[in-house]
């Protein structure tokens, strides 16, 4: 994808580590334009979602909650129980699967527009950045003077807010883990009794400020796996952001009256502008690398330059390597195609059992430590307890009964009452008549009934004397 002359070393080393192993700073500029514009109006709506979500509640529950202390899950108000694992089972693999077709038809385009890195990095801290320190070349002077009063004021002012933001978007994902009541209290309460979980908070806190403030686009490069896997997952029909090699080398500076074309010159005129505004610092010059995030700031610095020479736009835009190669438009793969024909049959099955999942799940046991016992007039009893999960919004009372054979229940209390998303417990007698038991047991099914409807049924053994041999 690059003329004959270009150097390679870009593929020895990442752009923000030198020769030596030490730390490049990216000093990235301010960028503008149509797809910035886009992009930052995504990343608006994801933040705005981020931040009300977890207190918005639908019939009593919370929208999005993911308590993995007490094992309970909601997710757009439904809550999900560990009974649920084939549904969760199911909706990962989808998952995967959606990433694999995503990535394989339009790179990591997630990474530059929706992922919580990028969109906490680009339109919150960047923008702190860029109004207290300036564009980068401000930022450059400032890292480059002594320290003075200047520098020590807006390194504290900046430093103090992205603290700030930092322990405020702590909070927000502490609300998605414990629950927005539960956090109102904790916030409200006095902090003398929660020592240790505001130690904790501030530990987590502090680990986001180090994130934004300092590792930035290390995330991406050395810690996140996806960006890695996009070697395994791209091929030549994948769209992501190109340099059409073909139109703009060879490189040179622009030059007024010159015919390019005739000078045997391309449309780039190697402004670097692309590089400048990268937040990775790479040159997408050099072909697609593993620290391009897709995030189309340098489609819109190129754009700007062709437009002020009267070049035209695209030199840089969102193409595949066969497109550019053979100057074809994009089409569906046979890859793509078959990835979406398995997505749209995990995601019927997942749909299927989402609709089909039951309101309510009963398991019966014996009672630990329990043997039968003869009641007298031929009658066997085993002694039982039930659990049943109740995934609705109100509350159940329930009876028990047998749906095979000819015995009887009897519960030990009253009919128990399971309130709404909640587990409820009982425990109780099944009486058989002692001919009834072949072979000293038998399966029986049991059901669990509100109202006169059947909302659950299971299984339970029942033991009883073994018939001897005449």
């Amino acid at each position: 994808m690059k003329s004959e002359n270009t150097q390679q070393s870009f593929r020895d080393r990442l752009y923000t580590i030198d020769e030596s192993g030490k730390r490049l700073w990216v000093y990235a500029k301010k960028p503008k334009g149509l797809l910035t514009t886009w992009r930052n109006l995504t990343g608006i709506v994801l933040l705005v979602f981020f931040f009300v979500a977890p207190f918005v509640k639908i019939k009593g529950e919370q929208f999005l909650l993911f308590d993995f202390l007490n094992r309970k899950f909601v997710i757009f108000g439904a809550q999900f129980w560990p009974q649920d694992f084939n549904l969760f089972f199911i909706a990962m693999i989808a998952l995967i699967v959606f990433i694999i077709l995503f990535t394989a038809t339009y790179g990591r385009i997630w990474c530059g527009w929706a992922c919580p890195q990028t969109v906490f990095m680009e339109v919150l801290f960047r923008r702190v950045e860029y109004l207290i320190d300036g564009d980068y070349q401000k930022q450059k002077e400032l890292d480059a003077m002594p320290w003075n009063g200047t520098k020590i004021f807006k390194r504290s002012l900046k430093h103090l807010v992205f603290y700030i933001m930092s322990f405020t978007i702590g909070n927000l994902f502490l609300v998605y883990i414990i629950g927005s009541d539960a956090w109102f209290r904790l916030i409200t309460d006095k902090p003398s009794g929660h020592i240790v979980g505001l130690a904790v908070m501030m530990v987590f806190s502090f680990v986001f400020y180090f994130i934004f403030s300092w590792f930035r686009e290390q995330v991406c490069t050395i810690v996140c796996p996806y960006g890695r896997l996009q070697g395994v997952l791209l091929d030549p029909s994948t769209v992501v952001i190109s340099y059409d090699y073909k139109r703009g080398e060879e490189r040179g500076s622009l030059r007024k009256s010159e015919n390019r074309k005739e000078a045997g010159k391309g449309d780039c005129i190697d402004c670097r502008q692309c590089v400048m505004v990268c937040p990775t610092g790479v040159d997408i010059r050099n072909g697609t690398q593993l620290e391009c995030i897709n995030c189309a700031c340098c489609i819109d610095a190129c754009n700007e330059i062709m437009r002020k020479n009267g070049l035209r736009t695209g030199l840089i835009r969102y193409s595949s390597e066969k497109m550019i190669a053979e100057g074809k438009p994009w089409k569906l793969t046979l890859r793509s195609a078959g990835y979406s024909t398995v997505l749209a049959a995990l995601l019927a099955v997942f749909a299927f059992f989402l609709v089909g999942r039951n309101p309510v799940e009963a398991t019966v046991m014996r009672s630990p430590g329990t043997l039968f016992q003869d009641m007298g007039e031929g009658r066997i009893a085993n002694l039982y307890d039930i659990k049943i999960v109740n995934k609705t919004t109100h509350d159940l009372p329930v009876e028990v009964k047998i749906l095979s054979g000819n015995g009887e229940v009897k519960i030990i209390g009253k009919d128990p009452v399971i309130k709404r998303q909640t587990v409820g417990e009982a425990v109780f007698f099944i009486i058989l008549d002692r001919k009834d038991i072949p072979q000293g047991k038998m399966e029986v099914n049991v059901g669990v009934f509100s109202g006169g409807k059947l909302l659950d049924e299971t299984k339970a053994t029942f033991f009883g004397p073994e018939k001897k041999d005449k």
